[in-house]
Formats: structure tokens, sequence, C-alpha cells
């Protein structure tokens, strides 16, 4: 493979958009190259609610990350959040093509694209589909089927739409700018992709995205996802608490919660307070730590009530033997696991991203789950560095590494190998 090659991600956050360019070697770990991280302005909830702006925050962030790594984006993956993202259960019968009954990648293919004649609501698009298992013929729970012999071959499996409006607003923001979207990774699957291991995932583990406007939560199972909920409380409403209990601006209750922050007011002597004045010339005042602390807890209870409630429907309620892995900045505050152990009965620990090389001292942060989870996704999941496949919403399509990264120099094609993937990139 060409020493020239790369990828690019961008999570597009409800506080916070990020940008990596990442330089792919045939035989060495990927290497991070280029970071932008610029505050998401214009999106609510994972939504967008203004084109220009989220415009302008997007092209801060890529430009940081071009100048950064010395090269220009021209295509990029893209993550997808909000809680417009719903998912249902589906199921996918095809007859095996062969003479010979073997299973062949053309009959996996087939049996997923089957798998897609549901009724999708009105203004939904596709933006998964993730096989949970196999059955051919008498056979059961099959992980990979290819080289197996029948005669019918049967694919249960989770789809997973967003809502048209979002996406093409999403669109609109990157045309303005020249860049194409090469492919769509929904948020909390990357997430989950960069902190959660085989172990966790077969046993029962769940990763919980604390964001600034919503908080999504993946939950799987004998490696496979079971569930995914998105709820639209996160820690900008925690943010907006204080800043009411406070009576001051938002940007001072933002570096309150971040540098003096905790949700464990037990253990704050009522003695401690805050000089406000300190925090802004601005702003005047002295206020009592544990009664910031106290609201923080208020609201972060809400939130994990809120994901308890999620894994009651689905029966798994403090039944996940590998616990929650927290990701997102919401999960840096002071005192989070232990209020997460405490009220989902659950073990529960801070989950960093798998390590690169490169500039990963940039990126060592709970908060960077989705970027580098898009990226390890894109790479490790084909069992190659030399194949990236993205869902489009018109079909499935092969695309060849190069053929993602646009407008960045890449000195030869890179070699298509045979190797079909497509279990959870969109």
């Amino acid at each position: 493979m060409s020493r020239e090659s790369y990828i690019v991600v961008i999570d597009i956050g409800s506080s916070y958009i990020r940008t990596i360019i990442t330089q792919i070697f045939a035989e060495e770990k990927p290497r991070i190259i280029g970071v932008g991280s610029f505050p998401s302005e214009g999106i609510r909830r994972g939504s967008i609610v203004d084109i220009e702006e989220v415009t302008n925050s997007l092209k801060t962030s890529i430009q940081a990350a071009e100048k950064m790594a010395g090269v220009e984006i021209g295509e990029a993956f893209v993550s997808i959040g909000g809680n417009h993202l719903k998912y249902f259960e589906t199921k996918g019968v095809i007859a095996i093509g062969r003479a010979d009954g073997e299973v062949t990648e053309d009959d996996v293919y087939r049996v997923i694209e089957a798998s897609q004649a549901i009724n999708i609501p009105g203004n939904y698009e596709l933006l998964h589909i993730i096989p949970q298992s196999f059955s051919l013929d008498s056979q059961d729970d099959i992980k990979d089927p290819i080289g197996m012999n029948g005669v019918r071959l049967e694919m249960k499996g989770i789809l997973i739409i967003g809502f048209s409006p979002h996406i093409k607003n999403i669109s609109k923001c990157f045309s303005s700018l020249g860049i194409s979207i090469s492919g769509f990774v929904v948020a909390p699957l990357a997430a989950a992709k960069a902190v959660l291991n085989k172990r966790q995932r077969e046993l029962g583990v769940m990763a919980l995205d604390i964001g600034g406007g919503t908080t999504s939560m993946a939950v799987y199972e004998e490696r496979e996802l079971i569930h995914l909920a998105i709820i639209p409380v996160g820690s900008a409403h925690i943010t907006n608490d204080i800043a009411i209990g406070l009576r001051t601006s938002i940007e001072v209750a933002e570096k309150v919660k971040i540098e003096l922050g905790s949700v464990l007011p037990h253990e704050i002597d009522n003695k401690e307070q805050i000089n406000l004045s300190e925090i802004d010339k601005h702003e005047e005042g002295i206020v009592s730590r544990k009664h910031v602390a106290e609201i923080i807890e208020a609201r972060l209870e809400e939130i994990l009530f809120l994901v308890e409630k999620e894994l009651k429907k689905i029966n798994k309620s403090a039944l996940l033997p590998a616990g929650a892995v927290l990701v997102g900045g919401g999960a840096k505050l002071q005192g989070t696991v232990d209020l997460t152990k405490n009220t989902l009965g659950l073990p529960a620990q801070i989950g960093f991203p798998q390590e690169l090389s490169g500039l990963v001292d940039k990126v060592d942060d709970p908060s960077f789950a989705v970027s580098i989870g898009m990226i390890l996704w894109l790479l490790e999941e084909s069992g190659s560095q030399e194949m990236i496949i993205s869902r489009h919403n018109k079909g499935i399509s092969k695309s060849r590494g190069n053929d993602i990264l646009g407008k960045i120099p890449v000195k030869e094609t890179i070699q298509e190998i045979k190797t079909w993937f497509g279990k959870f990139l969109p």
C-alpha cells in the first residue's frame, strides 16, 4: 500500500465537531496526523437548527486538521447521532445460488439486501444493516456461513434508520464546503467500537456516551448489538442547571462544571466555596461547591434513571456482567463512575479510545471515542487495512480506499480485496 493513503473522519457532536486525518500503512499502526476540534454552533440535541452556524464550525474544525496534517480534505466519513435515530429487527431469506449448495460472499450480500424489504417510515433513510446471526437450513446461530453448504440461507439483524431532513441538512453543510460524504457511521456504535473489547461484548456490556445534547447507549451480549437508544438529555443540560442555580452565564457555568464540578456532594465539605470572580472577572459572588455538586448530581441521576428505564425494557437491568463503559465529555465529571455504579447496580469504568499512533496525545480522551471508533471500524472490521466499504442511501457500494480521500494525494490505487466488509459499516 502507498505510504500516502489516508482516512478522514468527522464527528459532528452537540458540543464539538472533531476532525481526524489518519495516515494508513500496510504493516504499521495507522498514524493520526491531523486533529481539529471546534465548538459546535447551530446543533441542539444532535439535530441541526442553523445550517450556516454548523457549516462555519465544521469549516474551522476541518481547516485546523488540514493545517496540522498538511493535506487538503476532499471527502470524509461522518458520524450521525441524535434522538431521531431508530432501529428495527429484520430478517432476510434467500436460496443458495450455487448448484453444489456452497454459501458464497454473494449469497451473504443478497440475504442482507433481502433484509431491507421492510416498510421504513416516511422521511427516514436506511443507515446501517447489522447482521446478528445466520441460519442455514436447520443450523441456527451461525456467525459466518461462507463456505458452508445448504439450500436456504436466513439472516437476523438490525436496521438503523435516520431522519431524512437531518441527513440532507448535514449533506448541505459539507456540500457548501466542497467536501463529499463517503458514508455515515452511527455515533453510538462508533463509540462502542472504540472502547469495548470482544470479551466485554461476549459477557454483556453497555457503552454509555454522555454527550452534550444527548446520551446514547449501545448494549451488547454474545458479541451482538441487542439494544440502541438515544436519550435527549446530556451534559449541556447540567451546564444549564448550574447557570440557573448560580444565576450566572452559560460560559461561567461550564467552567465551574469542568474545573470544580463533582457528582458526589456528600464528599465535599460544607465550607468549600467557589469565588465566581476567579472564574470570570465580570462575575461576582461566592457559592457553595457542595451546592454545585448537588445540582450536577440531580441531573446526572435523571440521565441514569432514563438509562435504567431502557435496560428494563430489554430485561437487562443490573444484568450486564461487564457493566457500563462511559465515554463522552460528561463521563469526565468527578464521581461519575461511582454514581453510575450506585444508580445502575453495574460495574462501571471510563472508556478511553484504543491507541493508534501519531498524535495520540490529542485524542486520548473519552470525548474522542466516536472519532477513534470510526477509524477502527473502517479498518479493523474488514480484516484488512486495504479495503473500505461504505453504505450509501441508494444501496451497498464498495469503494476503494483512495476513492474516499478526494483531494488528498494518493500515489497508487489500493488493491481491492475479496473480503466483503459490511457487518457494521453504513
